[in-house]
């Protein structure tokens, strides 16, 4: 394992706790901070490196934790900072670092920031958000979008102005052209990396600035899901390069600490982009891998974005791999549409690819999508408003084990969102069952860990028949058939291969 003070990302394995849907730990139906407490001994089993929670700040949860009221306490239905502190020593006393999701895009409209700002229009706070005068028509400022398809703009009538949201109207977007912003934001970093946070995972990284001249955005070229919104390209509302100076001053203040915190973004962007937030080493250490979570599930598909994604990244720098997370289809469902065998297969090469893994809760057990009925949805974000299918379906309770509640509240409990199928996929009838999923992906932990030891190793892709991947991770020689049937594959003396097809692993 890494040493304290060294980068110990590489070769890692991160696991994404969703913390609504972990474990409730005092029967409202919500899981919560002393849940996460309680099912730590199941990740130091898995063998996970560290966790990432979802949003654990206040918020009114319009956007569920995304639209934050205040960036340094906890959400009460999560628990309290005291909590937070606690489960950061509990995760440490199981060699498990604990990052937070810092969200410096956007502030919930009932942030004091955004309550003074529209409050008095001569406050200082008022230049804390991106406001603008209407056309002379009355129409917004310009053809920006929401994420949920409507205009990124809603008019504040008290002062005649627009202001700017690139989500809900909840959910006004931060002036980062102002310095006053970051300077709360350099104080909230440290803040946090002082109570022994390990880092954060960045939403909406490549968003924080915005054109300054609020020009539209131009047709998107295609209905590419990278960059693209809803047939905009996004290069004016959004990936504007002023945002790489805000990395490296937080890189500066990272790398300031004894042991060196972790900045991961949420990068949907491209990859020549993405590499870009490595730039000299100075931005951030890890970038999530877009392109690679919606490549086609093939041998060819996601060999060739992990070729190109390996080309663009500067010599040296960690790669990230995932495959599913709370905004997007879990992978057993979008890659193996329900097929066991193949989600094996994609743990394999999840697991044996050099850089840095992040699973997310339930991977391990190959949990699919839970279909949500419309009357109990959640998720506003969503054409269409809450009647969408939107991400609830990715979001749903952890299923521990067979019980009605599987195992996540008390029985009869209500939980907030409707649990999914768990008679066999579960975590405590997997673990009783030597070649269950959980199995194997704990097996192949084990294996990174011995193969990779916290390092950065080179990789290599190997000719193979169609339909086959091959490639070499540092010494590991591996070969994953997509075509579900048997495939002579070429002698290679003196290694030691790892072979994976939808129906095994060999």
């Amino acid at each position: 394992m890494p040493g304290p003070g060294s980068r110990w990302w590489p070769g890692a394995t991160l696991y994404q706790v969703y913390v609504r849907s972990w474990q409730d730990s005092d029967g409202d139906g919500y899981g919560d901070l002393n849940g996460v407490i309680a099912r730590l001994d199941h990740l130091e089993w898995l063998g996970v490196d560290g966790i990432w929670l979802s949003p654990t700040m206040p918020s009114p949860d319009d956007d569920w934790g995304y639209d934050v009221s205040d960036y340094r306490d906890v959400h009460p239905e999560l628990g309290t900072l005291a909590d937070l502190d606690r489960l950061i020593a509990e995760a440490g006393r199981r060699g498990l670092r604990v990052l937070l999701d810092l969200v410096p895009n956007h502030t919930s409209s009932a942030h004091p920031w955004f309550v003074e700002a529209t409050g008095d229009p001569a406050s200082p706070r008022r230049e804390y958000y991106v406001w603008a005068d209407p056309r002379p028509d009355g129409r917004p400022p310009n053809n920006w979008l929401a994420a949920n398809g409507d205009s990124a703009w809603t008019l504040d009538k008290a002062s005649g102005q627009y202001y700017l949201h690139n989500f809900l109207a909840s959910q006004p977007d931060l002036n980062w052209w102002n310095p006053a912003v970051h300077q709360e934001f350099t104080d909230i970093l440290r803040f946090w990396f002082d109570r022994g946070v390990a880092g954060f995972r960045i939403d909406v990284a490549h968003g924080l600035y915005k054109d300054a001249e609020l020009r539209d955005d131009p047709p998107a070229p295609s209905s590419d899901l990278i960059g693209g919104r809803y047939g905009l390209a996004q290069v004016y509302s959004a990936n504007r390069p002023e945002s790489h100076a805000v990395f490296r001053d937080w890189r500066k203040i990272a790398d300031s600490y004894p042991s060196p915190r972790l900045l991961l973004g949420e990068t949907w962007v491209t990859l020549d982009a993405m590499a870009g937030f490595h730039s000299e080493d100075d931005e951030l250490q890890l970038t999530f891998n877009f392109p690679f979570i919606f490549a086609d599930f093939t041998a060819e598909g996601l060999a060739g974005v992990v070729g190109d994604t390996m080309a663009a990244l500067p010599a040296g720098e960690c790669p990230v791999w995932t495959s599913s997370n709370h905004d997007i289809s879990r992978f057993p469902t979008r890659w193996a549409g329900g097929d066991e065998r193949k989600a094996r297969l994609a743990l394999l090469i999840l697991a044996t690819l050099p850089g840095t893994l992040v699973l997310y809760y339930g991977d391990e057990i190959a949990m699919t999508d839970v279909t949500v009925p419309v009357e109990l949805r959640r998720d506003p974000m969503v054409p269409g408003g809450r009647r969408g299918e939107g991400r609830d379906r990715a979001r749903t309770p952890m299923p521990w084990d067979a019980s009605p509640s599987g195992g996540f509240t008390s029985d009869g409990v209500q939980p907030w969102l409707p649990y999914g199928p768990h008679a066999e996929r579960n975590v405590a009838t997997q673990r009783d069952d030597a070649d269950s999923t959980l199995n194997l992906c704990r097996a192949l932990l084990a294996l990174r860990h011995r193969a990779f030891g916290g390092r950065l190793v080179s990789y290599e892709q190997l000719p193979a028949p169609a339909g086959v991947w091959m490639y070499r991770s540092g010494d590991l020689t591996v070969a994953a058939n997509f075509t579900g049937q048997p495939v002579p594959l070429p002698a290679l003396a003196g290694d030691v291969l790892l072979r994976t097809e939808p129906g095994g692993v060999h």
